[in-house]
């Protein structure tokens, strides 16, 4: 009897650590399904966050290399780019060509499905009128001077959550461009006559365009007065009597061909040894890659060679 007792007491107790050991696995398994459903949920959550982040860029467009350069320094993605023989950020390569700055091709930025076209408002009268016919959604950034250029990086940051990217942006190019017009501050101001070439003609650059702002900023008085246009034409007549200390020539496209024109021009039409500073031999070629016709990115570099070259 008492065998068989002690063999009930043994079964009950079997039975009895199963259970508990079920239980236990149980709960285990319950916990650690909690476990990988919390996890699950916390992936899709950061997923959906990062994908909520890409999608704030939209489908962007940059037409212009110095627009290229700013977004790339701005982590904006893009959907095209322009075609240029300049270098464009690593991050872009391989992304589809949409043509020159002033002649897009229309039918590859439609296929691309944009929501942003971004240009510069210099290329207003040539684009606008494109993009409205085509529904085409466009941004036109004010790059004709460096203040303008900080103006459109900070937009962009606002428009597509990069504030504290653009601040910093252009926090980093007033403390440069600070330090130069520090160092000139007591420097005699030269006048300065500024030619854009353009194969086969030449136009005057005043204080409105972007090299003639660097040449204030660098202290330099603009030889042309007229306001409220970047361009004008003028005769040679008329510039030889601006008296001008310093002639700049800068070109905009083919810089090679806009070089030998403009010393065939210098060489052939004989007034111009009667400029001041082409006696004084003070004319230089500005390199197109720092001196554009938009302000850009190399605006730094660009303003320490123009003071090199104004107090040499």
């Amino acid at each position: 009897m008492k065998t068989k007792l002690n063999f009930f007491l043994i079964i009950v107790l079997l039975v009895v650590l199963a259970g508990c050991g079920t239980n236990d696995q149980s709960t285990a398994t319950e916990n650690q399904s909690s476990k990988d459903t919390h996890q699950n949920n916390s992936e899709v959550a950061d997923a959906t966050k990062n994908e909520q982040a890409l999608e704030t860029d939209g489908q962007i467009i940059s037409t212009t290399v110095a627009i290229t350069e700013i977004t790339d320094q701005l982590e904006l993605d893009l959907v095209g780019i322009p075609t240029t023989y300049k270098g464009l950020p690593k991050r872009y390569k391989g992304l589809p060509e949409v043509g020159l700055a002033m002649d897009p091709d229309m039918e590859i930025i439609k296929s691309l499905k944009p929501t942003d076209v971004l240009t510069v408002t210099t290329l207003t009268s040539y684009v606008e009128e494109t993009f409205t016919q085509t529904d085409t959604p466009a941004t036109y950034l004010d790059f004709e001077s460096v203040e303008g250029m900080y103006e459109g990086i900070q937009y962009l940051g606002e428009k597509y959550n990069r504030e504290e990217h653009a601040e910093k942006l252009v926090e980093a190019f007033e403390e440069k461009l600070a330090e130069i017009e520090a160092k000139i501050k007591d420097q005699e101001s030269p006048k300065v006559l500024i030619l854009l070439g353009v194969p086969g003609s030449y136009l005057v650059a005043t204080e409105e365009s972007y090299v003639g702002d660097l040449v204030r900023r660098a202290g330099g008085v603009n030889a042309m007065k007229e306001t409220g246009v970047e361009y004008i034409s003028a005769n040679t007549e008329n510039l030889q009597q601006a008296e001008a200390d310093i002639i700049l020539r800068m070109a905009h496209g083919m810089p090679e061909e806009v070089v030998e024109m403009f010393n065939k021009e210098f060489k052939e039409n004989t007034i111009w040894r009667h400029f001041k500073a082409v006696k004084n031999e003070r004319v230089y070629d500005l390199e197109e890659v720092l001196f554009g016709t938009t302000a850009n990115l190399a605006a730094v570099e660009a303003l320490e060679e123009l003071v090199k070259i104004l107090y040499e």
